[in-house]
Formats: C-alpha cells, sequence, structure tokens
C-alpha cells in the first residue's frame, strides 16, 4: 500500500474542499472520507485490491470539488484529473486505469456496468455513504434547498432508498440492516 500516496491524496482533497469555490463545503471532505472507510472495508470483505479502492475512493469527486461546472460529468473528468495526478506521483501505470475505471464507473445515477471488484467497491462505498450522513442529508434539504418539515423528510427518505437500490446485490445484504435501522428511524 502507497501510503505516502493515500496521505497526499488526503491533504490534496481536504485543502480542495476547504477553498472557497468548492460549492460543497467542508461536509464533501466527510463524505469522501466515508467513502475511503466504506470502500476500504468493501475492499476486505470482497478480496478487492485495496489500494486502488482507497486511492480512486479520495478522487472520485476530485472533479466537482476542483470545478463546479464539471459536476454533471465529473466521474469523466475526475477519473482524467486522477490519470495525471496519478502519473505526476509516480503511482504505477498499469494501476492507473484500474483506478479511472472505479472514478469513471462509481455513479448511481449513470448506469454502467462495472466491470471489477474495485469499481464495486467504491460505487457501493460512494451511495451507503448517505447512511452515514444523514445529517448532512438534512442539512441539504432544510437549510440549501429550503424545504419544510414534511418535504425535507420525504426529500431524505427518497434519497437513501434510491441509494440504498444502487448497491450491488452483494452490498445489500451486506448493508441491508443499516438501511432498514435509518429508514425506520426517519419513520
Amino acid at each position: 500500500m502507497r501510503e505516502d500516496i493515500l496521505e497526499y491524496l488526503r491533504r490534496e482533497v481536504y485543502e480542495r474542499c476547504r477553498q472557497p469555490e468548492n460549492r460543497f463545503g467542508m461536509g464533501c471532505y466527510d463524505h469522501i472520507e466515508t467513502v475511503v472507510k466504506n470502500g476500504m472495508a468493501l475492499a476486505e470483505r470482497y478480496g478487492a485490491d485495496r489500494e486502488v479502492v482507497a486511492i480512486a475512493a479520495w478522487l472520485h469527486d476530485i472533479a466537482s470539488v476542483t470545478d463546479y461546472s464539471l459536476y454533471e460529468l465529473h466521474h469523466e473528468h475526475g477519473a482524467r484529473m486522477a490519470g495525471e495526478l496519478l502519473e505526476n506521483l509516480g503511482y504505477d501505470r498499469e494501476k492507473i486505469p484500474l483506478v479511472q475505471a472505479c472514478i469513471r464507473n462509481h455513479r448511481g445515477s449513470v448506469q454502467v456496468g462495472k466491470s471489477s471488484m474495485e469499481e464495486i467497491c467504491v460505487a457501493d462505498a460512494d451511495a451507503i455513504s448517505h447512511f452515514d450522513n444523514v445529517p448532512g442529508l438534512f442539512y441539504l434539504a432544510y437549510v440549501q434547498k429550503g424545504m419544510g418539515i414534511a418535504e425535507g423528510k420525504a426529500f431524505v427518505r427518497g434519497k437513501l432508498k434510491r441509494s440504498f437500490d444502487k448497491l450491488s446485490l452483494k452490498s445489500r445484504g451486506f448493508y441491508g440492516e443499516k438501511y432498514r435501522q435509518v429508514m425506520e428511524l426517519l419513520g
């Protein structure tokens, strides 16, 4: 595991999240950290390359954090940016395309087949991260979107349901109890 690269990426993502032009604020850094944590747990569980998953998880939202105008295609721009960054860091040239595929295919809203366990780990970790940050979803609903109580609650429930539905069948089994508990808590 290239701890030097992982630490560099952690710091780089943190600094980009702190910039005033990052429209997502520091909540995005919390999201990315959670994706890394969940991605590593899934990689361990599924026998995926932990280093590829960790690097892709740190970089999966790099484009949208860096430049909001890239948000709609942040998975494509992020894959390109990751390739350039990793090449400059001297990362293994054979693994860069694997990291890029994870980033390119992490979005649940873009229906693309996942061809590796690493891609599944990153995409599933991204989807399940919402369950680790329910307060952030309420902040999005009530503060950023200005929703009322009932509308905000429905928004959060809908987001969580869509996130769970995006998980691979394997991860649905692994996270099913967490999903049931959160949804029950939300009533």
